[in-house]
């Protein structure tokens, strides 16, 4: 069973998961087998963009540059979001992933988050921390 998106309107390939903060998208479509032609085999692709200039800590642009990146399948697949389910005439609210509650890894801006950072500001002459809104970067380098 396919669950997705299709990238495109006529494209036989599907978008199974496409996490922005860590930069990955997982496609998959049905291909020729090598061994038979007459058979269709599940052809899944892992497309991983490493963001260059990401920073340890995304919302502070002076943290020291991110050299270490890492990528679990299951958990760039889980998914967090309550479904309801009928279980013998009963409706319950059930997850669909388990580790819900642990903040995921970002190597970059997600664009559906808001990111801010402190940064000092100056104020008849006494300095205040006032939070700012960081702009979403893209995946790619600059």
């Amino acid at each position: 069973v396919l669950a997705g998106y299709p990238v495109g309107p006529t494209d036989k390939e599907y978008v199974l998961v496409n996490n922005k903060c860590q930069c990955v998208t997982v496609t998959s479509k049905f291909v020729p087998s090598k061994e038979n032609p007459d058979e269709e085999v599940l052809q899944r692709n892992i497309r991983i963009l490493v963001p260059l200039k990401a920073r340890e800590n995304i919302s502070d642009p002076l943290s020291p540059l991110r050299t270490t990146f890492v990528y679990r399948l299951s958990e760039l697949c889980k998914n967090c979001n309550p479904v309801e389910i009928d279980l013998g005439g009963a409706i319950h609210q059930a997850q669909q992933g388990n580790s819900c509650e642990e903040p995921q890894t970002c190597y970059t801006y997600d664009r559906n988050e808001c990111y801010s950072s402190p940064v000092p500001l100056l104020y008849h002459g006494e300095v205040k921390q006032v939070s700012a809104a960081l702009t979403p970067a893209s995946c790619f380098a600059e």
